[in-house]
């Protein structure tokens, strides 16, 4: 099921022209940073990930460039694919998560990125609650399994 999943993601991904692709990994790495802090695992998680959704090794600064909120939002809005924007969407979503902590940040610049995308409000909050629901099944499922 995983890796059905994963074949899904990247074909919405494979859909998206170098700049959406840019412009759904500067987000991804502005979530990342959200907090204050970005270390060399989320670095280089964004770093694989453009690579395998085929971003030339040149333009990988651009990801990370400093990028105000509002320029940002402007180039999200070049994903004007429901798929891939409901995808960024749950993938800020368990970037955010990932830490145990979601902070204020993160959630308002995600509804903020998914907003600009064209997704509701009740859309983005399905989304994130899915994420969660997905945290605490993957957690439970450590007990049981005798994981931990």
């Amino acid at each position: 099921m995983k890796n059905n999943m994963l074949e899904q993601d990247m074909r919405i991904i494979s859909e998206l022209d170098e700049n959406q692709k840019l412009a759904f990994l500067t987000a991804f790495a502005k979530v990342a940073g959200a907090d204050g802090c970005v270390d060399g695992e989320e670095k280089e998680f964004v770093r694989d990930a453009a690579l395998s959704y085929g971003v030339p090794e040149q333009r990988l600064d651009e990801i990370w460039k400093d990028c105000p909120e509002e320029k940002l939002i402007e180039k999200v809005k070049l994903i004007n694919n429901r798929k891939a924007a409901m995808l960024l969407v749950k993938e800020m979503c368990m970037l955010a998560h990932s830490d145990d902590e979601l902070s204020d940040a993160e959630t308002l610049l995600i509804g903020r990125i998914g907003e600009a995308m064209g997704l509701t409000p009740e859309k983005i909050q399905q989304i994130s609650n899915w994420v969660i629901d997905r945290i605490i099944w993957l957690e439970r499922g450590k007990l049981i399994f005798e994981e931990v």
